[in-house]
């Protein structure tokens, strides 16, 4: 299959609108709503649980099951402390970086609508007078919504316990480097629902139930996973996420590994990842001729893998990574290329697996 042809004008469509919705953790339900609208001509059913996990099913009567899972939440802040002059301090939801906050624009999520504001900062001929520049911290960075008072800002219908995003949105950099926020890891949402497109379009039907699972709560602690595999029980799961691109500066290849955007996806050696089924993966790559890298995560992957692998009694997981620059900030990027290799990638292990009849060796 060329991967020439994979990201199509619908895929784009999609791709753009989902990364600029905003999907913060335990608030992931309008994103939800855009990735299984997109996934509804492709696949027979929907699972959804009870805190937001979607799943389009294919073939959803047959015994053996074949999860293919991404993450649909994105990092934000909590509204922690309001101060008598209108001033909004924040706590984290999921890795949000302290350090890129200042001068950042953002939307406070409230029932009454977007508020907008922004991470205020000194300017630089105030600081340091002292003798000691202040940093920015947790407990230094704060938000500017325009507001006087208190009572001004909780006119607005902020709260403490509102969720806050940045609004930066999706754009193409030298015209095939994908870059948003976010991009962690709903461009795993979109990348298992292209797998289920190119399924239905090639008249693909496999002898298993393929679940094409976009979880919750994985940036803090893979939670989703963690509910939505108990309730599948799936005998397989083949899970993708971001690694870091290590090219970039102050990121030391001895300790992260050597990993390059643009070199291909990423096959991930962990203990949560099971050697036949990883192999199988490697096996495909090299037969179809798609690039990949190797990245030994030591004793967990961080990710919903090892979520999925340790659940009902062993389930056998594998990591396919898409390299990603500046994790955890509004700039994430990812080249197109490795986003069609990845594609690629699950589709042909998902056809190796439908031509191998005998799933035994996967069972416990």
């Amino acid at each position: 299959m060329s991967t020439k042809s994979i990201l199509n004008e619908s895929s784009m469509a999609f791709l753009e609108r989902y990364l600029n919705n905003a999907s913060p953790t335990g608030y992931e339900s309008e994103g939800q709503k855009i990735w299984m609208n997109y996934l509804t001509p492709y696949v027979d059913t929907f699972i959804t649980d009870t805190y937001g996990s979607a799943v389009g099913v294919i073939n959803p009567d047959a015994p053996f099951k074949v999860v293919i899972e991404g993450h649909a939440d994105e990092i934000s802040w909590y509204v922690n402390y309001i101060t008598d002059d209108g001033l909004i301090y924040v706590i984290r939801n999921g890795g949000s970086d302290h350090q890129i906050a200042p001068s950042k624009r953002v939307n406070i999520h409230t029932k009454k609508g977007i508020v907008r504001g922004v991470f205020g900062w000194p300017a630089i001929h105030t600081r340091g007078r002292s003798g000691k520049e202040e940093v920015a911290k947790i407990e230094t960075i704060f938000i500017d919504c325009g507001c006087m008072t208190k009572a001004e800002v909780e006119a607005l219908g902020v709260h403490v316990g509102c969720v806050i995003t940045y609004p930066d949105e999706f754009e193409i950099l030298n015209k095939d480097k994908f870059v948003c926020r976010a991009i962690d890891n709903r461009m795993g949402g979109f990348m298992i629902a292209e797998v289920a497109r190119l399924l239905k379009e090639n008249n693909k039907t496999l002898p298993f139930g393929l679940y094409i699972v976009n979880s919750v709560q994985e940036e803090i602690g893979l939670r989703g996973a963690e509910m939505i595999t108990q309730r599948i029980k799936p005998n397989v799961a083949i899970v993708t996420d971001v690694c870091h691109d290590t090219t970039t500066p102050m990121i030391d290849k001895k300790i992260e590994g050597d990993l390059k955007m643009g070199n291909g996806p990423v096959i991930a050696y962990a203990p949560a990842t099971q050697n036949i089924l990883r192999e199988l993966i490697v096996d495909t790559a090299e037969a179809n001729k798609i690039p990949f890298q190797r990245h030994a995560t030591s004793r967990v992957t961080g990710t919903d893998t090892d979520a999925f692998a340790y659940s009902n009694g062993g389930v056998a997981s594998a990591l396919i990574s898409l390299p990603l620059r500046y994790m955890h900030t509004t700039v994430e990027m990812v080249h197109k290329q490795d986003v069609e290799h990845v594609i690629q990638l699950i589709y042909e292990t998902l056809l190796q697996l439908e031509n191998n009849h005998d799933f035994s060796y996967f069972k416990s």
